[in-house]
């Protein structure tokens, strides 16, 4: 998985930088009332973007589930808060060479070991696993969603990755 780099932008938001695995740069702006801007960089050292969109707080919510590999539209999305205070809900995609495949997330120690939470399993079959017990295995291609204050999404990205968290 990619490093992703944050900075606090005062009076303005928060900035995210993310390269890809695919060499390209992503720079992801966040203003405080809502409104996103992406940026697309060919190569980390690049400048000049080489496109931009800018999102509405709705419009980035509804990307974000296409993107986190939800293939259906939340029913509840306007309702649904991501970010409360220090909480957060990230969705993690097996890699179809990770160490984790078969494991269960009992034996990962996932909230032992992280603090965090695997709230739901999105298989790549589609069938969805609502609130998964310790005794769920985890499969390539699955998509993991997780929740936790940031610090502890961090971890479990650490430990998906079989680094110590």
């Amino acid at each position: 998985m990619s490093t992703i780099r944050e900075v606090d932008l005062p009076g303005i938001g928060r900035k995210f930088e993310v390269t890809t695995r695919s060499g390209e740069k992503l720079v992801i702006v966040i203003h405080d009332d809502g409104k996103r801007e992406l940026y697309v960089f060919p190569s980390p050292e690049a400048e000049e973007s080489t496109g931009m969109v800018t999102l509405d707080d709705r419009e980035a919510r509804q990307i974000a589930g296409i993107i986190g590999g939800l293939s259906y539209a939340p029913r509840a999305l306007e309702s649904v808060e991501l970010a409360l205070s220090d909480l957060v809900i990230e969705w993690y995609r097996v890699e179809r060479n990770s160490p984790v495949i078969g494991r269960t997330i009992g034996d990962l120690g996932v909230r032992k070991r992280t603090g965090a939470s695997i709230i739901a399993i999105v298989e790549p079959s589609h069938h969805k696993i609502i609130n998964p017990g310790p005794e769920t295995p985890l499969q390539a291609g699955a998509t993991l969603v997780v929740v936790g204050e940031r610090h502890m999404v961090r971890a479990f990205e650490q430990l998906l990755e079989q680094r110590s968290p």
